[in-house]
């Protein structure tokens, strides 16, 4: 049997590459005899960048840049086929924050990504992708912007520092024009992962801010400055589908005219996702936590309803499992699998990820391995 591994990232613990092969090690335990085809991939968050150029190979540039914190790191992008391809948590991403904490979700900064746009745009690229995922930040993309040239004020004029919590006294923005005027020509992509908005009850704040460290007061804080964002910037841009993505970067690369495309099936077609589906009896996908957030856009979502199109059976295994059977199946999975409940604990799969996914893929395998289901 052929069985394709093609799992995302599990958050901060394995990339898509190591999640890829811990489920193979796992699997050949059980069924020797099947042949095992690793495609790890990405749905515009951490690991947008090692996936794609693992699938297509171009040359990869290494940058300083601000992190969100405001100290340096070392932030990738990838030229490939006259195209950049940029991922925004390598220069803002959660996995840099040591310790999360309210003060760190209201004051961290997306200005890396400016910063990597800027070096990426200095090679003439005809178009830029960003990837949006796992970012430390909440401040709309303003640090971003900061970076390019526009930069956020209050109502006397002054810069507003970096962090989601200094846009409450947004009044305006400038230099906004100039920095669109510097991208023409270069078709600007945001690669999203979510499509949730900017603000409110599903919005970059409320959703995302307590895994950044924000508590239910800094929720509240970061989303009425995000409020106030979304009024500098008008054009009803705050209510786009992607908007919050990344802390809000969505609705700043709106701002500039970047068009959206779901990051997973960007690396679908990238990477090349069908053809190997083609040749698969089984697929396996996966990702650090599997509930309902998953099914709106990312990357197993993707995969698993790109299999049921070409009627390949696909089950996943996942850090933690938080989906009712009936919402598996809906969105074409026919099995979930958790490596928590089967190590016994969260505290025992995240001591030791990548050993206990490759015992989860050995049970697994036992099941489904040996002939093609069915």
């Amino acid at each position: 049997m052929r069985v394709l591994l093609a799992p995302d990232s599990f958050g901060g613990s394995l990339t898509a590459a190591e999640a890829a092969t811990a489920m193979a090690e796992g699997w050949a335990r059980s069924e020797p005899k099947d042949t095992a085809v690793l495609l790890p991939l990405a749905d515009g968050g951490t690991g947008f960048v090692e996936v794609l150029h693992t699938a297509r190979g171009g040359t990869r540039h290494e940058v300083e840049v601000t992190g969100p914190l405001g100290t340096p790191t070392r932030a990738t992008w990838l030229e490939l086929d006259g195209t950049a391809y940029l991922e925004s948590a390598s220069a803002c991403g959660l996995h840099l924050v040591d310790e999360r904490t309210p003060r760190t979700a209201a004051s961290a900064t997306s200005r890396g990504v400016g910063e990597l746009m800027t070096a990426a745009a200095g090679h003439g690229p005809s178009a830029i992708v960003v990837g949006l995922g796992g970012s430390a930040c909440t401040d709309g993309g303003a640090g971003m912007l900061a970076a390019l040239g526009a930069v956020a004020r209050d109502a006397v004029g002054d810069a507003l520092p970096d962090g989601g919590g200094a846009l409450a006294r947004a009044a305006r923005l400038d230099g906004l024009a100039d920095v669109r005027a510097r991208f023409e020509g270069v078709d600007l992509v945001v690669a999203a992962d979510v499509d949730h908005v900017l603000t409110g009850p599903e919005g970059a704040a409320a959703v995302f801010g307590p895994q950044k460290g924000a508590d239910e007061e800094t929720v509240a804080a970061l989303d009425a400055a995000l409020t106030a964002w979304a009024e500098v910037l008008g054009d009803g841009l705050a209510d786009r589908p992607g908007s919050g993505a990344a802390g809000g970067l969505g609705v700043a690369l709106a701002a500039l005219g970047a068009r959206r495309v779901a990051g997973g099936e960007l690396v679908r077609e990238v990477a090349g996702l069908d053809e190997a589906l083609a040749r698969a009896d089984l697929v396996v996908t996966g990702e650090g936590r599997l509930d309902a957030q998953s099914l709106h856009g990312k990357l197993v979502s993707v995969v698993a309803a790109r299999a049921r199109e070409q009627g390949v059976p696909c089950i996943a295994l996942a850090g933690q499992v938080d989906m009712s059977t009936g919402e598996a199946l809906e969105a074409g999975l026919e099995g979930v699998y958790s490596v928590a409940a089967d190590a016994g604990s969260v505290e025992a799969a995240l001591a030791e990820p990548a050993a206990r996914l490759a015992d989860l893929a050995e049970g697994v395998a036992k099941r489904w391995g040996a002939r093609p289901p069915g």
